[in-house]
């Protein structure tokens, strides 16, 4: 079996494009897999076929081979595109070889610990409010969030369609419009110096509050701070948080000691590092015990190396959650990893979402009673539907 032809396939998702890699091998079998070349990312289509040029001919089956060989033509400049690019290769790989042996890509990774994975509600209230204009049915049959009291009414949505856990990121609400408190990445006020004011606290405090009545006390809140703070302003937070008994408070710092000193300063658990790339890059954060939860992407890192991180994690004492903030395939590939690592946390998945979205796969995912549902099929479980991305061709 050798790999014969690289395709990219790209469709419209509501707020970003969806980004799909197929290669294609001379006996006929497929592999899939997502990329996103959102938020500073494009040209990774490009740079995927770069890499992809010296696959032809390869035998995918042979992960730890091309995983070697890919390593060493981006050494110079591992991290970042490079890391994305390598990662959608590898994992098509992996559906091509789950495939050929008739089994779920899972089982290559040492079988299933868990069938059933408890998963949060990702971005709760953030589509919602900054994508208004595509909800209440005008693309989208839910509600739009423009209050507080929207806000509460989500978390009573969330607790009675049986999810345990929902994840928001944090919503400033004025007297006539909300926005998304975002200058980590160059929106709005508080661009670059990234201060803090008690207005932001107030805030925070607010929503968290609105997110509770709603949900009640069953139903457990994390928030996500992203890059959009110093970290005097995520010490404030973190505390600010703490009668509301966060499964965690989630924020991304480049400087592992600062990280450490967070949590160090709060009871608020604190998860991090989706913007780590490698074991390499984990190693310092793990050393100096700055997370209570390390964030794994597999689209991002690529399966190989994302279970090393895990594996890496674990000897830490460290739980690993799943960073899934892209398509179907994404979802798909992160639900392997977390069923088939120990020192699982809890899945993230993305509800809000446009109608085609889960037409996608040929082979829609189940999520029952707050819990994913590990397919059986082999590979991912399921394709790409080739007619259903013509039917929705991305936005420039």
């Amino acid at each position: 079996m050798k790999i014969a032809k690289i395709e990219d396939f790209h469709s419209w998702g509501g707020w970003e494009n969806f980004s799909f890699l197929k290669l294609s091998t001379d006996e006929g079998t497929s592999g899939w897999a997502e990329f996103n070349e959102a938020r500073g990312r494009k040209g990774l289509t490009g740079l995927i076929h770069s890499l992809g040029e010296s696959l032809i001919g390869e035998d995918p089956r042979n992960v730890a081979r091309i995983d070697a060989a890919l390593y060493a033509q981006t050494r110079s400049t591992t991290g970042g595109l490079q890391s994305h690019a390598m990662a959608a290769l590898l994992n098509a790989c992996l559906d091509i070889k789950g495939k050929a042996l008739g089994v779920p890509v899972y089982e290559l990774l040492g079988g299933a610990i868990r069938t059933r994975l408890p998963v949060y509600w990702s971005h709760c209230g953030l589509f919602r409010a900054r994508y208004a204009s595509l909800f209440d049915g005008k693309v989208i049959p839910s509600p739009a969030v423009r209050s507080l009291e929207d806000l509460r009414a989500l978390g009573a949505e969330v607790r009675e369609r049986g999810f345990k856990a929902l994840k928001t990121n944090l919503l400033v609400f004025g007297r006539d419009a909300v926005h998304a408190h975002g200058p980590g990445f160059g929106r709005g006020a508080g661009h670059p110096a990234l201060n803090i004011d008690e207005e932001i606290t107030e805030a925070f405090v607010a929503q968290l509050a609105a997110l509770r009545a709603g949900a009640g006390p069953t139903v457990r809140l994390m928030a996500d701070l992203n890059f959009n703070f110093k970290p005097e302003g995520l010490r404030r937070l973190a505390r600010a948080a703490e009668p509301f008994n966060l499964l965690w408070l989630e924020m991304d710092l480049y400087e592992p000691q600062a990280l450490a000193r967070v949590r160090a300063s709060s009871a608020t658990p604190i998860a991090s590092l989706e913007a780590v790339f490698g074991r390499r890059g984990l190693k310092p954060y793990l050393a100096s015990h700055a997370v209570d939860v390390a964030i794994v992407d597999v689209q991002w890192n690529g399966m190989p190396e994302a279970m090393r991180m895990a594996a890496m994690a674990d000897a830490w004492e460290v739980n690993v959650a799943s960073h899934t903030s892209s398509g179907p395939l994404s979802t798909l590939a992160s639900a392997h990893f977390c069923a088939a690592i120990p020192n699982f946390r809890i899945m993230e998945i993305d509800v809000d979402e446009v109608p085609w979205r889960g037409q996608l796969l040929t082979r829609p995912y189940r999520i029952e009673n707050g819990e994913f549902l590990l397919p059986e099929a082999p590979g991912w479980g399921a394709d790409i539907d080739e007619a259903v991305v013509r039917a929705h061709p991305a936005l420039d």
